[in-house]
């Protein structure tokens, strides 16, 4: 399956239980516990100074220094997947996909008491955001990929230079930046309700991000080659300025789609390629009266197409256990999950201050040892099984048992669906 087929089908789901035609859901798994789960590996991901309620007993706080060599505090925010970096361009998608679930499964997540929860951990991406974007600048990542994948290392006893990337009038980055106005806009909306006043200034701080992103146009390379944009920055601000409009209603975000927009038909939607979550999003506003958004639906209506043959209702239970391999790709949930997600937090045990291992032992004695993780990743969804349905549950095997945030936070609504619908 692997992540990518993975992504599009849990998205297909978002999108077929959009509206009010409800798939039956039989009781054979328990999606009130997978969503419940599927949150709390977001909280397993984060950096920085952890709150009381911390719900993972084997996190403690973590580089809590970032942004120092560039003197500005970085910390916070969220590691991608099972490593320590803190890419911006996935970090920012995980956000605005999150937002997406708080705002259009609102009674779902409020019926399941995770709504709290997911609130939770959008802010603790909207908090990060507000701490590197500054006038015309964006730090976009916190850690050097290259020097971290030298060191197998929990992220509390790191010693990794902690190296920081931004983007400014120079040096530009516009995937980046729109992506990050998308979340902070559309997080806007989740906490209009709540906090007015931080709705204001996430809301600000996306205007100006945008306007950043369409007057400073460029691909930003420096996340390259573990996030490199393939698809270039076109549907990144189409999907801001879709976000933007529903965060304003403002005439000039819909001007901008109707007039500068490149739309294109795709069969995928991802943290690279944003096309068809926007072309959802606007054929919501066509249904609702702009009919000159026709383009966009019929674009909306072709991704759907696409994707919907391989039955996404389906695509969920094969991730639940209902597969060739007979188990659960989430870890601590269902029929026989996974027990050695490609984690450097989950498989290294919290050890004593004085302890010291060099990076060159620490694969031996962690990396590649075949057993258990000491720490349960509860909640993470892996890579998945391969096209021939082969899934290899070896820490050593990334591929198949990395897990992303990104991954999990395009589940917290169609699970929150599932779990309503009993």
């Amino acid at each position: 399956m692997g992540i990518e087929k993975a992504l599009r089908a849990i998205i297909v789901i978002l999108f077929t239980l959009f509206g009010e035609n409800l798939m039956l859901v039989n009781g054979d798994f328990n999606y009130k516990d997978a969503l419940t789960k599927s949150i709390i590996f977001l909280e397993a991901q984060r950096s920085g100074k952890l709150p009381s309620n911390n719900r993972v007993p084997w996190r403690g706080d973590s580089a809590l220094d970032d942004g120092k060599l560039a003197n500005v505090d970085l910390s916070g925010g969220y590691y991608d997947a099972g490593d320590n970096v803190k890419f911006g361009l996935p970090m920012a998608f995980t956000v605005t996909t999150l937002s997406w679930a708080a705002l259009f499964y609102k009674q779902e997540l409020q019926a399941t008491k995770e709504l709290g929860h997911v609130q939770d951990a959008i802010k603790w991406g909207t908090d990060y955001f507000l701490k590197c974007s500054k006038h015309k600048k964006l730090y976009v990542e916190v850690g050097d990929p290259h020097e971290d994948h030298k060191c197998w290392v929990r992220p509390e006893k790191m010693k990794t230079k902690r190296t920081v990337l931004m983007i400014d009038n120079n040096t530009p980055g516009t995937e980046i930046a729109a992506e990050t106005a998308a979340a902070m806009a559309a997080a806007s909306i989740v906490f209009r309700p709540i906090d007015r006043k931080y709705a204001r200034r996430l809301l600000n701080r996306a205007k100006l991000l945008f306007q950043f992103a369409k007057s400073h146009k460029g691909t930003y390379d420096g996340e390259c080659p573990f996030y490199c944009s393939y698809s270039g920055y076109n549907d990144e601000l189409m999907w801001a300025a879709t976000w933007l409009y529903y965060a304003t209603l403002k005439p000039m975000y819909m001007k901008y789609i109707q007039e500068d927009v490149i739309s294109a038909s795709v069969a995928e939607f991802s943290w690279d390629l944003k096309y068809a979550g926007a072309q959802i999003l606007l054929t919501q506003l066509h249904f609702q009266g702009h009919k000159d958004l026709e383009e966009f639906k019929i674009h909306g209506d072709s991704f759907i197409c696409s994707v919907l043959p391989d039955s996404p209702y389906n695509q969920i239970k094969l991730s639940s256990g209902k597969n060739p391999e007979g188990r659960s790709y989430m870890v601590g949930f269902g029929k026989n999950p996974p027990k050695q997600a490609h984690h450097r937090g989950a498989s290294v045990p919290k050890a004593s201050k004085d302890e010291v291992v060099s990076c060159a032992m620490s694969f031996t004695k962690w990396l590649n040892v075949d057993s258990p993780n000491p720490n349960e990743l509860t909640g993470a969804i892996m890579g998945g099984p391969d096209k021939n349905d082969k899934f290899v549950d070896k820490r050593t095997a990334s591929s198949y048992t990395e897990p992303c945030t990104y991954v999990n936070s395009l589940a917290v609504g169609p699970l929150a669906k599932l779990a309503s619908l009993g």
